[in-house]
């Protein structure tokens, strides 16, 4: 069995998911021909990193990126640091044609896009962004509706996602509500969100965007009694326009009071719809016009198709009609991507397509500035 080594940038909430990943994946997937291994964990402070590889087990800690990304022993970059520190981590691991698994977004402005994609140029290595939404049945299964043709000529179409955790005033100011450090809803849900509905349905042509600030100021993460400027947006309405005309309203926000992690989309087409239901990654919902409608109705109507953890082959664990939750995704995303490395094939989402989603983020913000419908001329 191939063991590839990789090396973790980061390891706060979302390093601990890919680390699940790391450690779990023999359990989910039966087959023999490689693993990965975490061997070598960075974070900012010796505690910490020190903290993580204890909690790994057999990973050696650090707290310089380079001594990761330069390590010829290092066959993974995974990158899970703030979105402002991912650019510098990018293209020292470029440089270094290192196999790349990077966190979303790509990075914290447009301009750092650009460096990115100037130098893939000469990347010969296999990347992939954490875009997990992708990667659940009831996801993948839409997407073959749609390129099957079922829905026909695609008329509309909405999607949202969905957060609580800023409608609190007293809400600290995180890095990710800091538009310094490369946060936002637009870049921290809108990213995943944009990139879903890209997945689905193919290039847009253009947008238009508002963005809300819900309060200027909030309590300093490290000393409550002391307010800070808020600037980085809490929620974000598109309306976006399909080469076809077809248009559609795509929605991010963290004060959506009540909501937890809501993802949710209605695709309408000529022919057809689907439609996931918010907190229901278990279930996709098609409507066929084909279907008989007498007597009485005859049996047209929603359909509920049971996707649950139905992967194929070698996705063995646990049962495909166990009901499916968040970290599945995340499962099969990075078991795609290390499958891409063994295979030398990229399936995707690479690094190039993180450049696009920096690129529509950007023009939503753009869009929201100007207050104005902008073109896409990507």
């Amino acid at each position: 069995m191939k063991t590839y080594k990789v090396g973790m940038l980061g390891f706060g909430f979302i390093g601990k998911v890919h680390a699940y990943g790391h450690l779990n994946i023999p359990l989910f997937y039966e087959q023999q021909d490689f693993r990965s291994q975490i061997s070598k964990v960075c974070t900012s402070k010796a505690e910490t990193a020190r903290q993580a590889a204890e909690l790994l087990g057999s990973a050696q800690p650090v707290n310089d990126f380079r001594q990761i990304t330069e390590d010829p022993e290092i066959d993974i970059i995974d990158i899970c640091t703030p979105n402002n520190l991912h650019c510098e981590e990018l293209l020292s691991a470029i440089q270094q044609q290192k196999h790349i698994y990077c966190d979303k977004p790509l990075t914290a402005t447009w301009e750092e896009a650009q460096q990115i994609k100037e130098a893939l140029k000469n990347y010969r290595g296999i990347s992939q962004m954490t875009l997990q939404n992708r990667f659940f049945p009831v996801t993948m299964r839409a997407k073959q509706l749609i390129e099957e043709g079922r829905l026909g000529e695609i008329l509309e179409f909405r999607a949202s996602y969905l957060h609580s955790g800023s409608a609190d005033p007293k809400a600290p100011l995180k890095w990710k509500l800091s538009g310094a450090a490369g946060g936002g809803v637009v870049a921290d849900l809108g990213s995943h969100i944009l990139d879903l509905m890209h997945y689905l349905l193919g290039n847009f042509q253009e947008l238009s965007a508002a963005t809300r600030i819900a309060y200027p100021e909030r309590p300093s993460a490290e000393d409550p009694a002391r307010m800070l400027k808020v600037d980085a947006e809490d929620s974000m309405q598109v309306t976006m326009r399909l080469a076809n005309g077809a248009i559609g309203l795509i929605s991010a926000s963290k004060i959506a009071t009540g909501s937890e992690d809501e993802v949710s989309f209605e695709i309408y087409g000529n022919k057809g719809a689907i439609k996931l239901l918010p907190m229901d990654w278990h279930r996709l919902y098609f409507y066929d016009t084909a279907a008989m409608a007498k007597p009485l109705g005859g049996v047209r109507g929603w359909t509920a198709v049971d996707c649950g953890q139905r992967y194929d082959k070698p996705a063995g664990f646990p049962t495909p009609k166990a009901s499916i939750g968040w970290m599945r995704g995340h499962m099969h995303c990075l078991y795609t991507f290390l499958n891409s490395v063994h295979t030398g094939k990229a399936v995707g989402p690479t690094l190039d397509q993180g450049v696009y989603i920096q690129y529509l983020m950007e023009k939503v913000k753009e869009s929201a500035n100007k207050k104005q419908w902008i073109a896409l001329n990507y």
